[in-house]
C-alpha cells in the first residue's frame, strides 16, 4: 500500500511540476538565453542517462559488452544509419563482445 502512495503522490507531483511552467507563463515568450538552454535539457538529460546505464554499477565504473554496443551505435549514427539498424547494430555487438568474452 505504502508502495503504491508513493508513486501517485511523485505522479502527482510530476503533472504539477509539468504544468507549473504553462500555467505561470501563460503567453509570455522565454527569453533566448532560456530558450536555449531549454532546448538543450532532453538531449543532455538522454546522454546522462545512456551513459550512467551503460558505464554505472554499484559505485563502480563498469567497462563491459555494453560499452560496445553504444560505440557500435555512436558510430552507426555518425554514418547517419536508420533507426532500426542503430539498434540491431549494437544488440549484436554488445552480444558478439559478451560471446567472445
Amino acid at each position: 500500500m505504502t508502495v503504491w502512495l508513493v508513486v501517485l503522490v511523485v505522479g502527482l507531483a510530476t503533472v504539477c511540476f509539468k504544468a507549473a511552467g504553462p500555467v505561470l507563463l501563460g503567453r509570455r515568450r522565454l527569453p533566448d538565453a532560456l530558450s536555449g538552454v531549454v532546448a538543450l535539457l532532453a538531449p543532455v538529460l538522454l546522454a546522462a542517462l545512456v551513459v550512467t546505464q551503460t558505464v554505472g554499477g554499484d559505485n563502480e565504473l563498469v567497462l563491459d559488452a555494453r560499452l560496445a554496443g553504444v560505440g557500435a551505435a555512436a558510430v552507426a549514427i555518425a554514418a547517419r544509419a536508420p533507426l532500426p539498424a542503430i539498434v540491431v547494430l549494437a544488440a549484436a555487438t554488445t552480444a558478439l563482445v559478451r560471446l567472445l568474452a
